[in-house]
């Protein structure tokens, strides 16, 4: 999941904080989201940027409402057996999409065997492997067909899954699942892209794209819920560097800023003009489980312990992120809700355990750092990014004698390395798609989607397909507990610490928030006081 370098000028004048007698009635929001979208298409996307984006244009059967509690959305009303294996979803009536189409429960059936489908090529097809005969048809070993997502008729759908999910519902408001308009979608391979062909049922409909710049969205007359849709516009800008965000929202060429320079993050905070709160995310680098040295298990955890995260929380972030000695963050339910998964389970590891990475690594061959290959450091153009990139490559070299050089790439083209695998070590953010605890775990499972370090582990695996399988609770959740101690013991990613959002708002920025375990924003509700956008 993420983060977020095109330097522009001029092109946003007039776009937020415009105050031109014309446009004093109209309600314009303009966000910056980071980096331009490595594609719009709900299946196919991975990150965060791209999920703010797709929950503006698109909705699912499931939202999370203003008071961020799951509501039904394009859905009326749900029945669940009492199994939890069978959902029969009752759709709206005279929903539409937004160039005045209906919609109908034949659009969710269609977008979900295309995420399943291989031809697809999505990375997240899992989200889809709970529906029973969805890991099948994605392996072809069955037709689509026998998929068991099934509209029965105009207004009726009907779900069969492998095993009980207490999150299906969650997931259901996830972009992935998303309906698309089928017509559209197969009528041109660039669909996405383009505001004609990008048809949505969400509150908003793009009006204009401008790849690495910005794109613009008008509320949408053909919402269900129009009338709860309070903006005019909403204006979302592609600038990756901290240091232009911020001059643009001093400047009120846009009204959120959410990527604050690190060298001015404790000054904001301090001085009330920038908000931090917890998101339930990890920031991390990956290891390439392929490529030596990091083939070697003992090789990946010296380079883990030998990093002082504490000292990249005082000195680089500075707003109170916690050191990551494990991998999954505070903020989801353990079997009850009245505890944390992340502090039952405890840590894993110390911090800056200098002495144990060294014995590691001499055990492994390369006393000293003796014999290592060159190491580099592969991030994605933003300067928090490199700037934990400069310490950690210092830390590795000055603790384990490690010959460490950095390389960065803008977000299309450094996610695509990463998914080949054309990187050593590569820094990556998850950020959770529900709220649950396997939102972190199963993105590990071998051959998985968004299973980038190329590592896998057969009892691992096996845990996490029994946790997903299992209506026991308890099972459930002890499973993950021990998934999580092997992908420790293994190390092919290097938690380095827990996220907390640091974002700008200005003060007639009303209605705009994340859902309960982070993620993207929400502009459903977004609203602009008039009265003192002066």
């Amino acid at each position: 999941m993420l983060a977020l370098t095109f330097v522009f000028s001029c092109v946003l004048a007039g776009c937020g904080g415009d105050n031109t007698a014309d446009k004093k009635a109209e309600k314009v929001i303009t966000y910056n989201l980071g980096a331009s979208p490595e594609t719009m298409d709900p299946a196919m996307s991975t990150g965060l940027s791209e999920a703010t984006i797709q929950n503006a244009m698109f909705e699912g059967l499931y939202r999370y409402d203003a008071d961020k509690e799951l509501q039904p959305a394009i859905a009326e009303k749900v029945d669940i057996s009492e199994d939890g294996l069978n959902y029969v979803f009752t759709i709206k009536k005279d929903v539409k999409w937004s160039n005045g189409d209906p919609l109908t429960a034949h659009d969710f059936e269609y977008s979900w065997k295309r995420l399943l489908d291989k031809k697809t090529g999505a990375e997240y097809a899992y989200q889809a492997f709970y529906i029973k005969n969805g890991e099948e048809f994605n392996a072809g070993k069955v037709s689509a067909d026998e998929v068991r997502v099934k509209a029965t008729d105009d207004y009726t759908l009907e779900v069969e899954l492998v095993a009980p999910t207490p999150y299906f519902l969650d997931l259901t408001a996830f972009a992935n699942l998303f309906p698309l308009h089928k017509e559209s979608v197969e009528a041109d391979a660039n669909w996405a892209a383009k505001p004609d062909t990008c048809i949505g049922n969400g509150p908003y409909k793009m009006t204009a794209f401008q790849a690495q710049e910005k794109v613009e969205f008008v509320k949408n007359e053909n919402y269900w819920d129009a009338k709860n849709v309070k903006l005019d516009k909403l204006i979302m800008t592609f600038v990756e560097d901290e240091n232009t965000e911020l001059s643009m929202y001093e400047s009120n060429q846009i009204d959120i800023a959410e990527s604050v320079p690190v060298k001015d993050t404790k000054k904001l905070l301090s001085e009330g003009k920038a908000v931090s709160f917890p998101e339930p995310g990890c920031y991390y680098y990956i290891f390439n489980c392929k490529k030596k040295p990091f083939d070697d298990a003992r090789v990946r955890k010296a380079f883990t312990y030998a990093i002082d995260r504490q000292a990249i929380i005082d000195n680089i972030t500075q707003a109170g992120q916690k050191p990551a000695l494990a991998y999954t963050p505070f903020g989801f339910p353990n079997v009850t809700v009245d505890k944390d998964f992340r502090s039952v389970g405890g840590d894993y590891f110390k911090d800056n355990d200098v002495e144990k990475a060294k014995q590691l690594l001499a055990d492994a061959g390369y006393p000293d750092g003796k014999g290592l290959p060159e190491i580099e450091i592969y991030y994605n153009t933003m300067e928090a990014h490199q700037k934990i990139a400069e310490a950690i490559g210092q830390m590795w070299k000055d603790n384990l004698g490690a010959n460490v050089k950095l390389r960065n790439a803008e977000w299309g083209v450094y996610l695509n390395d990463r998914d080949h695998g054309n990187f050593q070590v590569a820094r990556a953010g998850w950020a959770a798609d529900y709220n649950d605890a396997m939102t972190y775990m199963d993105m590990h499972l071998t051959d998985g989607g968004n299973n980038d370090s190329f590592w896998g582990n057969a009892e691992y695996d096996k845990l996490i397909n029994e946790a997903k399988a299992s209506n026991d609770e308890n099972l459930r959740i002890e499973n993950m507990h021990k998934a999580e101690k092997i992908l420790m013991d293994e190390m092919p990613v290097a938690p380095i610490y827990f996220y907390v959002n640091v974002n700008m708002y200005k003060p007639w920025v009303k209605g705009v928030y994340t859902p309960p375990f982070g993620s993207y924003q929400e502009f459903k509700w977004a609203d602009v006081d008039l009265s003192q956008k002066k």
